[in-house]
């Protein structure tokens, strides 16, 4: 039965798709909706935590290590100069005249002057190293962390359906998770700088507390207002975020289809520049529209909270002052207590709102978070068959139906029929007959909605789905062209032999791409394709050629060619289903074309009309029936006449 994305799975028949429900495993997150909600993003920083240890264990504990080291040095360095103020001050009041500097320090008067600008230097030169360390290894912990995430998302990434890929939602939540595995690095330095200022607010709350207590009551008064609107505008932030997911992809889209080799013919013969740059300056500048709103919001209340805490500061320092010339604090206690006031105010307020905008920060991880937690459908039972080398009897759809996410109209339905073992079988049909359908239910790309398929007459859900594809070589008509050596593009049938050139040229060989390789400027090292500047691109029918190799590398039990010719001229093609009923000899093919010519050396021919099975038989009896095939044989016949 057809199903829909939702918590579980899918829903019922007639479920419309595209915009309705969300991906398998947990519903995306929604955008937070009061301060509790917003804050409970913090669960992520456990994880998070987590990741980074996996990460890289011992950067991570130097990077704390010394973090805590640098915590504490701006309160020793306001309070050793506190002792070098009154130290001065001391010298000043007992009196003293030196004919020299000399002189001075040889009397022994200046000595405990000098251990404290001596401890003042040693402090700067120990936090100038300090921070230039913890850079260092900011940097190589958040580049081990990006590669480590983004490794566990193409992973995770494989593991999913092919359907999942095909879901808009899904398309949203994957650019989200992309965008976090990438993004989260600034994450790690403003947390770990948050627990750096952490400690140096208790250090200086400490020295804060044995003067005067009541100053730090003050300084929370002046900060929470503050604090509060952070955390409501970093919310605000992320919610735009979130909900302008579709409309980041739509520019990110619209960006590529104005400047990419893939698109720059059509793009220049149809004019299309300026149509594209219109949608996207008008996409754009609504997107801008709405940060910029929430920006003027965030700047006018953000200084209103600051204009808060001057005055709150201002306040103290006067009243520290006037108890100073009331004799109650010494010169040098006047400077510690203003200096760690002022200090300690600017830390507050970069704690609290850091800490409102990491609650916020974490918000995003939950877009990497949920992508983890989705889960397949589509995988091997507990106790999976093996693959049956070789096939015996082949297989059989027993009344099977599938309908896609989504679609009202079933894609396929009601489908019976036997591919024997060793039998090469055609599939005809106009587009949108199931084709192709039928190929990704061969392939358990998806499982049907409604009956099963046998193999060796077992389900083909009870065989254990890595080895049931290693054995299935298919090459589909939108197959990849990838930017890699021409060997490594054959090598992808079989990518674990990618070394074995031997088997590369061999396959080759086969498809007749030998050909085409030798003639590259380095034969099979040569980069294809424009996307990098010592690529060489190569005709429709040339990358066909290098696609079918595919096939004839994987070495498989059954081979698909899903319209494998359409951009070869009529000699290619003819040489390559020579080829091809030349070496499937004994194996189990599947052929999908909308040319006669080619599907007419098959052993049988289903013909498809809307999902559904109107005939079946040799090309000959086909043609004596005068229904369907012989009348779309005909059409094309008369093409050429």
């Amino acid at each position: 039965m057809p199903r829909q994305y939702s918590m579980g799975g899918r829903a019922a028949p007639g479920a419309s798709a595209p915009t309705g429900g969300g991906p398998r495993g947990t519903p995306p997150p929604p955008a937070p909706k009061n301060l509790r909600e917003r804050f409970s993003a913090l669960r992520n920083l456990p994880p998070f935590l987590r990741e980074l240890w996996r990460a890289g264990p011992g950067l991570l504990v130097a990077d704390v290590a010394l973090r805590i080291v640098r915590a504490v040095l701006p309160v020793a360095t306001l309070y050793v100069g506190k002792l070098i103020i009154d130290e001065v001050v001391s010298l000043l009041r007992a009196g003293g005249a030196f004919d020299s500097p000399a002189a001075a320090l040889a009397s022994g008067h200046f000595d405990r002057l000098g251990l404290w600008l001596g401890c003042e230097f040693g402090i700067a030169v120990l936090s100038d190293l300090c921070g230039r360390v913890v850079s260092l290894l900011d940097a190589l912990l958040s580049e081990r962390y990006t590669n480590a995430t983004s490794i566990r998302l193409m992973e995770h990434a494989a593991t999913l359906d092919l359907e999942d890929f095909e879901d808009s939602e899904m398309q949203d939540r994957l650019d989200r998770a992309r965008r976090q595995s990438a993004g989260r690095s600034a994450l790690m330095g403003q947390l770990f700088g948050q627990a750096q200022d952490a400690v140096t607010v208790l250090t200086f709350a400490a020295g804060l507390i044995v003067y005067a207590p009541w100053l730090i009551v003050l300084l929370l008064f002046a900060l929470v207002p503050a604090f509060l609107g952070e955390a409501h505008f970093n919310a605000q932030s992320y919610t735009l975020n979130y909900a302008w997911t579709p409309e980041r992809r739509v520019l990110d889209y619209l960006r590529q289809a104005g400047a990419s080799v893939e698109t720059a013919k059509e793009v220049k013969i149809f004019g299309l520049n300026a149509f594209l740059i219109e949608r996207y300056h008008a996409l754009a500048e609504r997107f801008y529209a709405a940060n910029r709103a929430l920006a003027k919001r965030r700047a006018l209340w953000g200084s209103a909270f600051a204009a808060m805490g001057t005055v709150g500061y201002y306040i103290a320092y006067a009243l520290i002052a006037w108890r100073t010339v009331h004799g109650e604090f010494t010169i040098g206690d006047l400077t510690f207590l203003s200096g760690s006031f002022r200090r300690l105010r600017n830390l507050l307020e970069n704690l609290l709102i850091g800490f409102s905008q990491l609650a916020g920060q974490a918000l995003y991880l939950d877009d990497l978070y949920s992508f983890f937690e989705i889960r397949p459908e589509i995988h091997s039972p507990a106790q999976a068959l093996p693959f049956p080398r070789p096939i015996r009897s082949g297989f059989v759809f027993e009344e099977v139906g599938f309908r896609y996410p989504g679609a009202e109209r079933w894609a396929v339905r009601g489908l019976s029929f036997t591919l024997h073992a060793g039998e090469v079988l055609a599939l005809v049909g106009e587009n949108g007959a199931g084709k192709t359908t039928v190929v990704k239910l061969l392939a358990r790309l998806y499982d049907p909605d409604e009956g099963r398929i046998l193999l060796d007459g077992r389900d083909l859900r009870d065989y254990d789905l890595d080895a049931l594809r290693a054995h299935i070589g298919v090459i589909f008509q939108d197959f990849v062209r990838y930017a890699f050596s021409a060997a490594e593009n054959i090598a992808v049938g079989r990518i674990d032999a990618r070394g074995d050139r031997p088997r590369i040229e061999h396959a080759a060989r086969q498809s007749l791409a030998d050909a085409v390789i030798r003639r590259l400027p380095k034969g099979y090292d040569q980069i294809m394709g424009k996307r990098f500047s010592a690529g060489v691109d190569l005709s429709g029918g040339e990358w066909q050629k290098v696609a079918i190799a595919r096939a004839y590398m994987r070495d498989a039990d059954l081979l698909i060619l899903d319209e494998p010719t359409a951009a070869l001229d009529a000699r290619s093609e003819f040489e390559v289903f020579e080829r091809f009923k030349e070496l499937s000899a004994g194996k189990t093919a599947v052929l999908i074309s909308h040319r006669f010519s080619t599907v007419r050396m098959a052993d049988r021919i289903v013909v498809l009309e809307a999902g559904r099975i109107e005939e079946v038989g040799t090309h000959a009896e086909l043609l004596a029936t005068q229904k369907r095939y012989a009348e779309l044989f005909e059409l094309q016949a008369s093409g050429y006449r």
